[in-house]
C-alpha cells in the first residue's frame, strides 16, 4: 500500500511574495520590489539606515550598468553538492557599522523578477567576540531579526532562477535597521546531531561559494545557505566525529546534499522549511527512512540516501571513513562561543591543503586524533607548554587545548585574543 503523499510546506514568504507581486509590477512597470519594507518604525525605535552600492564579492553574479544579474556559467563549470536543482548566485555587499546596536532589519530590494525567480536579501551580525550569526533573510512584512543586537552587520543578496530561462535583475537595495523593543531571547545550547555523511567527491567541480574542489579538500556542504561561508573563510565551521573517536573541524563551503532550504540544526522557527520534521533530522533522512514527502527532496527527486552533510574527500579520508556513514556533527557557530575563537592560518610555509593534526598530548608524538582544516575556526580553552613546533608564527612551545585531551600547536594557529594558561 502506497504511503499517502505529504505536502511540502509552502515556500517561504519571500518566494511567494516575489512570485505574486512580480507578475503585477512587471506588467505595470517592468520592475518588482522584492522584500518590500515593513511599516516605517515608529518614534522611539531609533531607526538607522544603510544604502549600499551594488558592489562587492560576487559568486555567479555579475554587476554591470548599475544592476546585478546571474552570470553565465564558466566553460566546463560543474556544480558541487547543488547538482542540477537551480541556478544560484550570491553578492556580498560588505559590512556596515551602525552608530548603535541593532537587531531588526527591513531590506527593500528593487528587482525585475521573471516567473520562478527570486532575489532575497539576508543580514548577519557580528558579536564582540568576532563571531557571526547565521544569515537571516528579510521577508516582506516580517523583518529579519538577529539572535542578538550587533553594531557590525553584513548584507548578502541571493539570486535564484530555474536551470533555463531568464534570471532576476537587482537594481537597488537599502537597509533600515532598528532595535526590537521588549525582545526576550534565551541562550540555546550548541547544536549537535548524529547525521548521515556522504563523500562529496566531484573534484574539479565548483561549490556554491565558488571554490573549485581539489583532491584533498577540507570542507563540508550543508543543505542551507544560511550557514554558507565565503571561500577561504571559516565563520561557519563544523566538527565531525566518527564512532571511533576521530574528529575533523572544517568550514562549510557548499550547499547540499539534496535540499537547499533545510537548516535542520535549527528549531522551527527559524528553520526555513519542513517545520514538521524534528529538529536535528534532515528532510532527506526522513524522506529516505519514513517515505516522508513521498520519499522526495524539495526538488521532487527520489532521495537515495539519508544524507544531511556532504564531506569533501580530504576530510572523508582523514576521518578514516571507508563508506558513507553516520557521524556526530557539532555546528560550532551555534550556542555559546569558546573563550578565544581561533582561525587556522597556515601561512606561506605550508601547503594550502595541509591541515593541522589534532594530538592527544601537546607533543609531536601525541596520538593522531584527527585534523583542523585550513580556514576553520575552533574554540580554544587554554594553552599549555609542549614540544616546539615551527609554523606560520615562527617556532613555539605553546599548544592550545581545544577539547579534553585534544591539542593543536599554537605556531600554526591565529587566535583573536591570547588564551589563558591551563
Amino acid at each position: 500500500m502506497r504511503t499517502s503523499r505529504r505536502r511540502r510546506p509552502a515556500p517561504s514568504p519571500v518566494v511567494l511574495w516575489v512570485t505574486a507581486v512580480a507578475a503585477v509590477l512587471l506588467l505595470a512597470t517592468g520592475v518588482a520590489a522584492a522584500g518590500a519594507p515593513s511599516p516605517t518604525p515608529g518614534p522611539g525605535t531609533d531607526a538607522q539606515r544603510w544604502d549600499p552600492d551594488l558592489a562587492g564579492s560576487a559568486v555567479r553574479v555579475q554587476v554591470a550598468g548599475g544592476a546585478a544579474r546571474l552570470a553565465a556559467p564558466r566553460d566546463g563549470e560543474r556544480a558541487g553538492s547543488l547538482r542540477g536543482a537551480t541556478r544560484q548566485g550570491f553578492l556580498d555587499l560588505g559590512t556596515h557599522r551602525f552608530a548603535r546596536a541593532v537587531d531588526r532589519f527591513t531590506v527593500p530590494v528593487t528587482a525585475d523578477l521573471p516567473a520562478g525567480t527570486s532575489a532575497v536579501a539576508s543580514v548577519r551580525g557580528r558579536d564582540d567576540a568576532g563571531r557571526w550569526s547565521e544569515w537571516v533573510p528579510a521577508t516582506p512584512g516580517a523583518p529579519a531579526v538577529l539572535p542578538a543586537p550587533a553594531r557590525t552587520v553584513a548584507l548578502r543578496l541571493t539570486l535564484v532562477a530555474p536551470r533555463a530561462g531568464a534570471g532576476p535583475t537587482v537594481r537597488a537595495v537599502s537597509v533600515r535597521a532598528d532595535r526590537e523593543v521588549g525582545a526576550q531571547r534565551t541562550l540555546t545550547p550548541r547544536a549537535s546531531y548524529r547525521v548521515f555523511a556522504t563523500r562529496e567527491g566531484l573534484v574539479g567541480g565548483t561549490t556554491a561559494n565558488g571554490h573549485v574542489i581539489t583532491e584533498d579538500d577540507q570542507f563540508v556542504a550543508l543543505p542551507s545557505s544560511h550557514a554558507l561561508d565565503a571561500d577561504g573563510k571559516g565563520d561557519y565551521t563544523v566538527r565531525l566525529c566518527t564512532d571511533a573517536g576521530r574528529c575533523a573541524i572544517v568550514p562549510v563551503w557548499d550547499v547540499g546534499p539534496w535540499n537547499t532550504d533545510d537548516d535542520y540544526w535549527n528549531a522551527a522557527p527559524p528553520r526555513q522549511n519542513w517545520a514538521d520534521v524534528p529538529q536535528g533530522t534532515p528532510e532527506a533522512q526522513k524522506a529516505f527512512q519514513e517515505h516522508y514527502y513521498d520519499g522526495q527532496d524539495g526538488f521532487g527527486r527520489t532521495v537515495k540516501n539519508p544524507a544531511g552533510i556532504d564531506v569533501a574527500d580530504g576530510t572523508f579520508h582523514a576521518l578514516g571513513l571507508g563508506d558513507n556513514s553516520f557521524v556526530t556533527v557539532d555546528y560550532l557557530w551555534t550556542g555559546p562561543a569558546g573563550e578565544a575563537p581561533a582561525d587556522i592560518h597556515l601561512g606561506t610555509a605550508d601547503s594550502p591543503q595541509d591541515p593541522v593534526t589534532i594530538r592527544s598530548t601537546p607533543s609531536n608524538g601525541g596520538g593522531d586524533e584527527g585534523l583542523v582544516g585550513h580556514d576553520a575556526q575552533v574554540d580554544v580553552a587554554c594553552r599549555v607548554t609542549g614540544d616546539p613546533v615551527a609554523g606560520s608564527h615562527g617556532t613555539s612551545t605553546d599548544w592550545l587545548r581545544i577539547d579534553t585531551d585534544r591539542y593543536v600547536p599554537a605556531a600554526r594557529v591565529t587566535t583573536s585574543t591570547p588564551p589563558p594558561a591551563c
